[in-house]
């Protein structure tokens, strides 16, 4: 049986920015991925170009049953260390929107970063490595791995969530923190997609693909970001955001056209343009796609003139505090990433270490942090990593 200072099972970002930050220590690192190709979620992210940190990332982008617990390793491993990577491997990135950086070419940028940070410090990666049984020992772990095994001084667990299942394997971060005595915080499915009901479906399938800049509430927690029209509900940032916070039966508010009153502005083009249809006026401020939808099943399509005022007000409220109930959400099968996870209670928030099982670690999407979307996840990741790398034995 092989020994290791430390063995780490998942090669994604976390585990693989763990295995860069102990083997800069001079740890000898041996990292477990089951899969055939090490940082798939990587290379899929950000349409394929990678939304790799953010420029404004802090504490408060970022949910947990315990908000103060990702504040240690984020300071440890900043958004600026990570920006200094990628400058240091000559990668050219830009920043798209809301601080949001992303590779200018290809999101194999980021993981042929990593990998050669990793062979720069001798780790030793292997694939189709499928993990079966993970054993406590006197002192460290043994990691059964097929017919090989393999002995880690520590284990850091890397294995990602829910997310996505395809990616696999589905959950078995959570099964090795069960199977120790950790205790979980529910999980679901965050950073995706509503679907409506029915009717929603049937009115408005027909703007899909349509999008729009709105303001979206669950709570006391809103976003102002695009929303998009799909055929089984909604979309688009200001939706992805909002879903974290979301629970179902509850309602979500979108204010459909930000910044406009439209009471007021109906008011007033009642008076300078009477003759015009409420249709004609709509398509003004939305696509004309848009306006029709909305006025074949939310509003009669009058001329303004026939507008009372409480008429307005109606349109106006649809509009501007239009209230939702989606059916649900699409599920881990297009979530982003998983809310909650390993209880931060067991958890050094310094470390990530197991406070009461020496050597053990939990990092990355596994522990129950979870970013808001537009890099704050990776971040996460890199942050958690290099927190634990820089604490193993």
């Amino acid at each position: 049986m092989k020994s290791f200072d430390v063995v780490i099972i998942g090669a994604g970002a976390a585990g693989l920015m763990c295995a860069i930050s102990a083997g800069s220590r001079g740890k000898s690192v041996l990292v477990l991925e089951h899969a055939r190709k090490v940082g798939r979620k990587i290379l899929m992210s950000g349409g394929g170009r990678c939304n790799f940190t953010n420029m404004y990332t802090e504490p408060d982008n970022f949910l947990s049953q315990n908000p103060h617990f990702c504040k240690s390793a984020l300071s440890q491993f900043t958004q600026w260390d990570f920006i200094a990577m990628v400058e240091k491997h000559g990668i050219p990135y830009h920043e798209k929107t809301l601080g949001q950086l992303f590779c200018d070419n290809s999101s194999k940028d980021i993981v042929d970063l990593l990998l050669s940070e990793c062979q720069a410090v001798s780790v030793d990666i292997r694939t189709r490595a499928e993990v079966t049984a993970i054993e406590p020992l006197a002192s460290g772990f043994q990691v059964n791995c097929g017919s090989q095994s393999f002995r880690g001084q520590s284990l850091v667990v890397a294995t990602g969530g829910l997310s996505i299942p395809s990616m696999g394997p589905h959950g078995f971060g959570y099964k090795i923190a069960e199977q120790l005595g950790l205790s979980m915080v529910k999980t679901r499915a965050a950073l995706v997609p509503f679907v409506m009901d029915k009717q929603w479906q049937s009115c408005f399938s027909e703007l899909s693909g349509s999008s729009l800049d709105v303001v979206a509430t669950a709570g006391h927690q809103s976003f102002r970001e695009g929303m998009l029209f799909t055929h089984k509900g909604l979309s688009g940032p200001a939706i992805l955001q909002i879903s974290s916070y979301w629970r179902s039966g509850e309602k979500v508010t979108l204010d459909l056209l930000p910044n406009t009153d439209i009471a007021a502005e109906l008011i007033t083009a009642r008076e300078s343009s009477p003759n015009i249809y409420l249709r004609t006026w709509l398509a003004r401020l939305v696509t004309k796609r848009m306006a029709e939808a909305f006025c074949r099943h939310w509003f009669e399509d009058l001329p303004l003139h026939q507008l009372s005022n409480k008429k307005i007000q109606e349109i106006a409220t649809k509009i501007n505090h239009l209230s939702i109930m989606p059916n649900s959400t699409e599920g881990y099968k297009t979530a982003e990433v998983t809310l909650g996870g390993v209880n931060t209670d067991h958890l050094s928030s310094k470390s990530m270490m197991v406070q009461d099982i020496p050597g053990l670690y939990f990092i990355g999407e596994t522990v129950d942090v979870t970013g808001h979307l537009g890099g704050f996840n990776f971040q996460w990741a890199w942050a958690s990593g290099w927190a634990a790398g820089q604490h193993l034995e």
